[in-house]
């Protein structure tokens, strides 16, 4: 298999594939709080998804993470996750919010799916009604602790909003030391819906740290180069890693490309340019892969004004 490289030397290898834009979250950072949806008939089929998946594997991604909205949503969810299994990947995941996994979560275990990415931005009831809309918590938290359980690789995301949910960073490192959950403090991004409240709410990766080493010694961990996290580890054993999207963004070593739930194939969460791949063969396909590499930026782009959900997480 060649290596896809951009113009800008990057390896590029890793697919954010976005299933649809719905959600049975509301998130404040997130999405509008009455979204109106894309239409279920322009969603890529169960079929379309695994040929143009297929099509690039064989130019060289090797590694898929689903993404949503909420990925589960889709009726055929596990049908999509079993039809990517059957593709050469060296690791294949997916983001969640949890509210649906639990019935799922036995019948992923015979597929290729290995990595769970939880989004969870509060452990308390108050706050994370706050934060998402929802009082369903303990749901989110069986499911987290039944993933785990299972054996699968967890990790927790959380969009940390200054005044809101800061506060909980002590809170949710003695949860990964309890569990052996990595969690990761993801910055707020200016996106969507956190543009207008994005200077009142943001609070960088450096600040969190500068914190947490007034009571801790945090040990470097090593990371690949082209990782979207910077980890730690504590003498308690907590692990944490920090997604710095706005303070130290990665875009040298970016590595990703991302697939819409329509189709469309884009080269940056803050690009919304991009081709459709739909109905394309896979010399067609080959060549738009490199166009759209050809559009992958270098530096970190100011904002973006779709909303988080429909770019997928």
């Amino acid at each position: 298999m060649k290596k896809l490289i951009d113009p800008h030397g990057r390896h590029i290898h890793k697919l954010r594939l976005g299933l649809l834009d719905a959600c049975n979250f509301r998130c404040v950072y997130c999405m509008p709080q009455n979204p109106k949806f894309m239409e279920k008939s322009k969603l890529l089929k169960r079929e379309e998804i695994f040929r143009l998946s297929k099509a690039l594997v064989k130019f060289g991604i090797d590694e898929i993470r689903l993404t949503g909205g909420e990925p589960t949503l889709r009726s055929d969810f596990l049908n999509i996750v079993r039809d990517l299994s059957e593709l050469s990947l060296s690791k294949f995941g997916f983001t969640t919010n949890g509210l649906n996994i639990d019935k799922l979560l036995p019948e992923l275990k015979s597929t290729k799916i290995k990595n769970i990415n939880f989004s969870l931005d509060s452990l308390n009831k108050v706050g994370f009604h706050k934060m998402t809309g929802s009082s369903q918590l303990e749901k989110v938290l069986e499911a987290i602790f039944m993933a785990k359980e299972l054996g699968f690789n967890v990790k927790l995301n959380a969009v940390l909003m200054k005044g809101i949910n800061d506060r909980e960073v002590n809170d949710f490192l003695d949860f990964s030391a309890s569990y052996d959950i990595e969690v990761r403090f993801l910055e707020l991004m200016r996106i969507g819906e956190a543009r207008e409240s994005f200077d009142k709410y943001f609070i960088s990766a450096g600040e969190i740290i500068k914190r947490l080493e007034a009571k801790a010694v945090l040990a470097p961990v090593k990371r690949p180069v082209d990782s979207t996290s910077f980890n730690y580890e504590l003498k308690n054993g907590a692990q944490v890693g920090f997604i710095a999207s706005e303070s130290r963004p990665f875009c040298g070593g970016c590595s990703r490309l991302r697939l819409s739930p329509e189709g469309s194939l884009r080269p940056c969460l803050m690009k919304s340019e991009g081709y459709s791949l739909v109905g394309k063969t896979e010399d067609e396909i080959l060549e738009l892969l490199y166009k759209t590499m050809a559009l992958k930026p270098t530096d970190r782009i100011y904002e973006v004004s779709e909303s988080m959900n429909i770019i997928g997480g």
